[in-house]
């Protein structure tokens, strides 16, 4: 059997699965699954698919990818997904789905009536829109955690003002939990125990408190919170509504844990439950804390340095990466704001996604977060092990997200790139691009804002899109799940 026969397969069983289980209108599919494969085969749809993520940089050995257009399935009680600010695939291959239900537009929530009064008196919906009475059938937004298996089915959801009667009990204010306003970075750890945050602010509107959903607790979102799996709170690290930045702070949030200030992304190693932050867009350091307490155990900024010099908010310090590199200063000393994601190897290392800096750098976790100095970015130095750049030509935001392959040495790594619309594959072992796949669009297998990523014990990939998009693509992988060789070492150069 040809590669394209198998994948053809695959991809059908995945569509039949989801055919065969739907009832969305009211009446079984079963019975036109026949002749919708013979639709979908005449078509070629299949081949076509395949085409579309067909890599178009491809030097060495790589794994390939196709989506899974079926995937996830249809949500329950007409519920809708909005911008998607994390995705994390644990370690029971369930995939945890942290979507904005606040990012919605009008016409996405048009089943919401009336849900409060905004300052000028006028009745709103949840959301602030206009609403004197229910507008639609369709639809209303999904509570903000979900969770998936492999086959899209949804298995639990939770969390945030879309899932009524949550926040009293599971996160009650009187036990130090704020929902943020922005929902942002989620992972599961080996203990099951799920960690969420926020990048809102009220700059941005996000924590105005100018619509019933808004928050409203006076200022930016600064916590990480735990929960359980169900989605009962545990702690916070970190006050609420915290409203500047302060990079080496140790003990400034609630029970003398850190202070984060707007952190996008964590992960926690499951050999020392140390749980490493990006921290992030208001910050500009990698925090490490104990998993068990929130307690402190030490941060670093870009090449190590702790303590971190200069603050986003500080002209030295800030500013555009395009200047930067038109002036040939490729190698910033401080994580230019978003530090944005943040992934732990087996083998001990820890890679950092500095997308302000169109930047990925690595470090080794056993050597990082004490007092060390590394001004020239010396390699061995301060736990500071390399960096790649990638696509430093484009004016930011290519470094937006990092997964690691699931084969037992982790070869690939893999780096969504927000502005350019797509994903490279890289061998870890070099950091050269042995391919990827995606371009813009919002049709199937295209991105718009690729946001966030994560791959399944099988190598598939799940890629989560922002901007309006609001949607996760599942892409399966064939033809192996490792990379080797040796391919471009100039990243996400630009092809014609």
């Amino acid at each position: 059997m040809s590669a394209l026969r198998v994948i053809s397969f695959v991809i059908l069983a995945a569509i039949l699965a989801a055919a065969i289980g739907a009832w969305r209108w009211g009446f079984p599919l079963r019975a036109q699954t026949s002749a919708g494969v013979d639709a979908l085969q005449k078509a070629k749809v299949l081949e076509r698919l395949i085409e579309r993520t067909a890599s178009r940089s491809r030097t060495g050995a790589a794994p390939g990818f196709v989506l899974d257009p079926a995937w996830p399935k249809v949500l329950p009680h007409n519920w809708v997904m909005g911008d998607v600010g994390g995705i994390h695939v644990d370690s029971h291959d369930r995939i945890w789905v942290y979507h904005r239900p606040r990012a919605l537009t009008t016409t996405d929530s048009g089943a919401q009536g009336v849900g409060g009064k905004n300052a000028k008196g006028q009745s709103v919906s949840p959301l602030g829109f206009p609403r004197d009475e229910r507008r639609a059938w369709c639809c209303v937004p999904a509570p903000s955690v979900l969770q998936f298996d492999k086959d899209g089915n949804l298995l639990q959801a939770w969390g945030g003002p879309a899932d009524a009667g949550f926040l009293e009990p599971k996160c009650r204010v009187a036990d130090g939990c704020y929902w943020p306003g922005r929902e942002h970075g989620i992972f599961v750890d080996h203990n099951d125990f799920v960690w969420v945050a926020g990048n809102g602010d009220i700059d941005r509107g996000t924590n105005s408190g100018e619509s019933p959903w808004a928050a409203n607790f006076g200022g930016d979102d600064s916590q990480i919170l735990k929960f359980k799996p169900d989605g009962t709170f545990i702690f916070a690290i970190g006050r609420h509504g915290v409203r500047k930045p302060n990079s080496n702070d140790t003990n400034g949030g609630t029970h003398g844990t850190p202070q984060p200030y707007l952190p996008a992304d964590f992960t926690v190693d499951p050999e020392t439950n140390v749980l490493h932050i990006a921290d992030g867009y208001g910050n500009r350091r990698v925090l490490m804390v104990d998993a068990a307490t929130g307690n402190y155990i030490g941060h670093f900024g870009a090449y190590g340095q702790n303590p971190v010099i200069g603050e986003s908010t500080d002209p030295a310090y800030g500013g555009a990466w395009v200047a930067d590199f038109k002036r040939g200063q490729l190698k910033p000393k401080f994580f230019r704001s978003p530090l944005h994601g943040v992934k732990m190897s087996r083998d001990g290392l820890l890679y950092v996604a500095d997308r302000g800096n169109n930047r990925v750098q690595v470090f080794r976790t056993a050597e990082v977060g004490k007092p060390c100095a590394n001004p020239d970015g010396d390699t061995g130095t301060c736990g500071f092990v390399r960096e790649i750049l990638v696509a430093p030509q484009t004016i930011g935001g290519t470094s937006g997200s990092i997964a690691l392959s699931r084969d037992p040495k982790e070869t690939c790594l893999y780096v969504a790139d927000l502005t350019n619309f797509t994903v490279y594959v890289l061998n870890r072992d070099n950091l050269t691009e042995l391919g990827r796949f995606g371009t813009g669009g919002r049709q199937a297998a295209t991105f718009h804002w690729p946001h966030t990523l994560s791959v399944d014990s099988e190598g598939n990939i799940y890629v989560g899109e922002v901007d309006g998009a609001g949607r996760v693509q599942k892409f399966l992988t064939y033809g192996g799940g490792s990379c080797s060789g040796t391919g471009n070492p100039k990243i996400g150069e630009y092809l014609e």
